[in-house]
């Protein structure tokens, strides 16, 4: 060591154990790293391009397993890594390797990019099981590095803070979202700059979303069978970085571009939400490269198989699980999900196969270390939480077991409207109890119906347009030879497969689109909508596009110049404009149907002659038409509200015929206004006294009434704005 070096890197000092990372003072640089079981931790310091190791200093204390030291006079864009020394005992779930450089799990950036080699694997027996030696040689060259960073001013944006039962989520790509969208210019396309483009925020304000959910944005890493086929990790479920941010992502700005991007979705009113992969990294199995948490101390961030732990427990599917059940390792979460929200201005978070992390040795349980930590977290007690509630493990499927304060998916919801509108029989019931908020799973510890987020498509499965164009998957593209994607997709081409000129079948597809679209947005719970479908987004039958990169899962902007494109995004933003004035479409509790003799029933079920639906209608496997009546009056909370003085009956047709239906005239003294109807765009009020009406086949309609002159002012005025026509015109 020479004196230069001393004087710029000189020994370390004893520091602190907290807070984990590097902390930057005035002093100097605090560095605080877990591990149990090493014996030995030393900090490896790079030139600004990370490709140099310039020095190598010990850290000199070990506090509450915490290896910590102090490095007077450094600076903000110090670049490091760690090498930890201890036992190599795989049988006994310690992987130790000093020669195998690692990054610091609460490092906020990083410099460079992993380049696969077999250098990077620590060592372990061949697949035969025959032993191997430890790999003495040296990974720093593939890897990338942390760069230190000190800690973000204050947000200035106030939080939109929007109440659950009045949000609605729009899940896109960061760079899918712009990567060809021509208004955002070159330099900033598929970047968290891109995103906060003038452009994208009027598209979204204008369509009447209220919060958007990223897919994964935390560091990850291309998996190196995807990138010897030529392909690369697009969706980015393979985290390796929970407090970093995804390189490709950020142009010249760093990650204050994250930041800014997140202030400017504030300023519109738009909440930010983070789809967030705490289940597992991309360290695999026991044959899998040492990258980070697996060299740092494997026995306590995975979960390991009791009987040997040289092998992981893989309740994820993907070779490994992190192990919350350890005290740091749920410290590393919660200290995660906190970053996120005070300094990076995150809103919300839907947790990848949330199932995991509600796991102790018994299995799922919402007692769990993680569910309890939330329930009382200061910071996180205001943001949006989102399970996927499954996972690949036993007894993974939990949907409704997750505690007060989550939503979760409603995959239910999903595969019933899918089959609804495909005309599949006995699907009456279960529709009803979708539209109604799915009670049979969210209705207790006093849950509320925005706890079901309701979804027709999401990233995983197929688009919307896709979803009524193809009855098969297309997913050779991806190398698979057609075999990976889901086969269940509940999906119908309307007659022919694929791209068609059949006039005929490219109408009925529309309509399809409109009743799936409508009968989401018109449902009780959050609806959640995937981007690009609202002008007709197709990847070509590709139904698990998360290697493709390209044009294939990009959004291609220009559908919204094309006559349906244009149609069916205004399609959209009139439903979103209905949601948003008419609270009997977003019930603050669930319904309960009422005692047929009582004043108010908050719903009624109807059969075409306007009478009661029927235990025997429900099981008539061919009943593919009935109606929903919701009484704003059984909804009231607080004061008098014209908006909930409305009485609104929603129709649904899945058959191929018409139906004749009877608008009964109930308790309302005013005219029957269609407000939806998925058949065609003419819309207008319906006489009082002529209640019958036409619901063409496949076709969804929405029908209100004002209960009272506020009420009934109301919907005209609200039908003005929709339609710009005279709401007072009534139809024979």
């Amino acid at each position: 060591m020479s004196r230069a070096d001393l004087v710029r890197f000189p020994l370390l000092e004893a520091g602190r154990p907290y807070p984990l990372g590097a902390t930057v003072t005035e002093e100097g640089i605090n560095f605080a790293v877990f591990s149990a079981h090493a014996t030995r931790v030393d900090l490896c310091i790079f030139d600004e391009a990370g490709r140099i190791e310039v020095a190598r200093r010990e850290l000199p204390e070990f506090t509450d397993e915490v290896w910590h030291g102090f490095l007077p006079g450094a600076k903000a864009g110090l670049v490091y890594g760690y090498r930890v020394h201890g036992p190599w005992q795989p049988e006994e779930g310690h992987r130790f390797n000093p020669h195998k450089l690692l990054l610091d799990p609460y490092s906020r950036e990083w410099v460079g990019q992993l380049r696969w080699s077999p250098v990077l694997f620590a060592g372990d027996a061949a697949p035969s099981g025959a032993p191997l030696g430890v790999d003495k040689r040296d990974s720093a060259s593939y890897m990338p590095k942390a760069r230190v960073v000190a800690d973000l001013p204050p947000l200035q944006q106030p939080r939109p803070a929007v109440p659950w039962d009045r949000s609605v989520i729009y899940e896109c790509h960061v760079r899918g979202m712009t990567r060809q969208h021509p208004q955002v210019p070159g330099r900033l396309r598929g970047t968290f700059a891109g995103l906060a483009h003038d452009a994208v925020i009027a598209h979204l304000l204008s369509l009447g979303v209220t919060a958007v959910e990223l897919l994964p944005v935390h560091a990850f890493v291309d998996d190196a069978q995807l990138t010897d086929r030529g392909l690369r990790n697009y969706w980015g479920y393979n985290t390796l970085g929970f407090f970093a941010l995804e390189q490709r992502y950020l142009g010249a700005g760093g990650i204050g571009e994250f930041r800014a991007m997140a202030e400017r979705l504030h300023e519109a009113g738009i909440e930010l939400i983070l789809d967030v992969v705490y289940n597992h990294t991309a360290e695999g199995n026991e044959m899998g490269p040492t990258l980070s948490f697996k060299g740092l101390d494997n026995a306590c961030w995975y979960r390991l198989n009791p009987e040997n732990k040289r092998h992981y427990i893989n309740d994820t599917g993907t070779g490994n699980t992190l192990n919350l059940s350890h005290p740091r390792v749920l410290q590393m979460v919660m200290d995660s999900l906190r970053y996120w929200v005070e300094q990076m201005g995150v809103d919300g978070f839907r947790f990848d196969l949330a199932t995991i992390l509600g796991r102790e040795a018994t299995g799922f349980d919402q007692g769990c270390g993680f569910f309890d930590a939330m329930a009382q977290d200061p910071v996180l007690q205001h943001v949006k939480l989102i399970a996927e509630p499954w996972d690949c493990g036993p007894g993974g499927y939990q949907p409704g077991n997750f505690p007060p304060r989550w939503a979760e998916w409603n995959d239910a919801f999903r595969d019933t409207v899918r089959s609804f509108w495909r005309g599949d029989e006995m699907q009456a019931a279960a529709l009803a109890t979708r539209l109604t908020g799915s009670a049979d799973r969210f209705d207790q510890r006093g849950r509320r119906p925005w706890a079901s987020v309701n979804f027709i498509t999401a990233h995983d499965g197929f688009t919307l347009h896709d979803l009524v164009s193809y009855n098969h998957k297309r997913n050779d593209a991806n190398g698979e030879d057609n075999r990976d994607g889901h086969d269940d997709n509940r999906s119908w081409n309307c007659g022919a497969e694929g791209p068609t000129d059949d006039s005929r079948v490219l109408t009925l597809r529309e309509r399809q689109k409109r009743n799936m679209l409508a009968t989401l947005l018109l449902s009780q719970g959050t609806p959640m909508l995937l981007a690009g479908d609202e002008f007709g987004r197709s990847q070509q039958g590709n139904n698990n596009a998360y290697c493709q990169d390209n044009e294939l899962s990009w959004l291609n902007w220009t559908g919204l110049d094309d006559p349906a494109g244009e149609q069916l995004s205004a399609f959209v933003r009139r439903l979103l404009q209905l949601r948003a004035a008419l609270p009997t479409l977003r019930m603050a509790r669930f319904a309960t149907g009422g005692d047929p003799e009582s004043t108010f029933r908050d719903v009624v079920w109807l059969r075409s002659d306007g009478e009661e639906m029927q235990a025997g209608d429900w099981n008539d496997a061919q009943m593919r038409c009935f109606g929903m009546r919701v009484d704003g009056r059984a909804l009231r909370l607080h004061e008098p509200d014209p908006a909930a003085e409305t009485l609104i009956e929603l129709v649904v047709n899945a058959s191929p015929e018409v139906v004749g239906w009877t608008l009964d005239d109930g308790d309302s003294e005013y005219a029957w206004r269609r407000l939806i109807d998925t058949s065609s765009g003419y819309v207008a009020a319906v006489e009082r006294n002529n209640g019958r009406v036409l619901i063409a086949g496949r076709s969804l309609q929405l029908f209100a009434t004002g209960l009272t002159a506020g009420g009934d002012e109301m919907l005209a005025a609200l039908q003005r704005a929709l339609d710009g026509v005279d709401a007072s015109e009534e139809v024979s």
